[in-house]
């Protein structure tokens, strides 16, 4: 097991000490910058093996593979003038910033790895897309729940824009609620109705033998309820409205 290094602990930080400390066998060594030290200093409380730095550099000097996970607009400040030797293995977990730029901000010739961990990492069961393939990388990402290589830097940032609709889901189903709520349901129950109905939903992603053209379409009566909502309103009109948002970020992240 390699020695990890995490520098800006935030939610995919923490997400990524929890799914490598907290799921039995061989834990790795940990170290983790100070940024975000009241998380930081939480994790190395909770786990054996897990230490906080005084700093990024001395993060990347005691690792073997260093996970940056800052925000775009932060990396230069957080990340200008480390200096990493070629035996290192750096991954850029930072959206938006490709590897050649990275690359200009750091002091080193160790290979950049571009990767999408989702915070369900913390239960081994997140596909993460990587680029380029490393097999180092990718057998880290394997044990928190899947690797998916990609070949080249345009399919990455394609991946990237798909990980931009999360929140939008769960703004559709708080969305749900709300409606229900106005038409006299008690909150708490419409949310506990919303979120066991979607729960349902999420176990048949499971079935991976049916396309997810196939699933809309089993889960529908012809001219029934489901039908209808998703004709009258994810109609023509909100799937162009979905694309060019999509299209957009797209063209931001390239």
């Amino acid at each position: 097991m390699q020695r990890i290094g995490i520098i800006g602990v935030g939610e995919i930080g923490r997400a990524m000490v929890e799914g490598l400390c907290d799921g039995g066998g061989t834990s790795p060594e940990v170290f983790l910058s100070p940024r975000g030290a009241r998380t930081a200093a939480e994790l190395s409380e909770r786990f054996e093996g897990v230490t906080v730095c005084a700093d990024n550099q001395e993060v990347v000097d005691r690792a073997d593979v260093v996970f940056l996970a800052v925000r775009r607009q932060d990396h230069h400040n957080a990340l200008a003038g480390l200096a990493a030797d070629d035996g290192k293995i750096l991954v850029s977990l930072i959206a938006g910033l490709a590897a050649d730029d990275l690359r200009r901000t750091l002091v080193t010739r160790a290979p950049i790895v571009r990767a999408i961990p989702l915070p369900a990492v913390r239960e081994r069961r997140s596909v993460t897309v990587t680029f380029p393939s490393h097999p180092v990388v990718d057998c880290l990402f394997e044990r928190l729940g899947g690797a998916l290589p990609v070949t080249d830097e345009a399919a990455f940032n394609v991946f990237s824009a798909l990980t931009g609709t999360l929140t939008t889901h769960y703004a559709y189903l708080a969305t749900l609620t709300s409606w229900a709520a106005g038409h006299g349901i008690a909150p708490d129950i419409a949310d506990r109705y919303v979120r066991g109905l979607f729960r349902n939903v999420g176990r048949s992603l499971g079935d991976e033998s049916r396309p997810l053209h196939r699933l809309a379409a089993d889960h529908e009566t012809p001219a029934g309820n489901n039908e209808r909502i998703r004709t009258t309103w994810f109609g023509p009109a909100n799937t162009a409205a979905l694309e060019g948002a999509l299209d957009g970020l797209l063209a931001d992240l390239g």
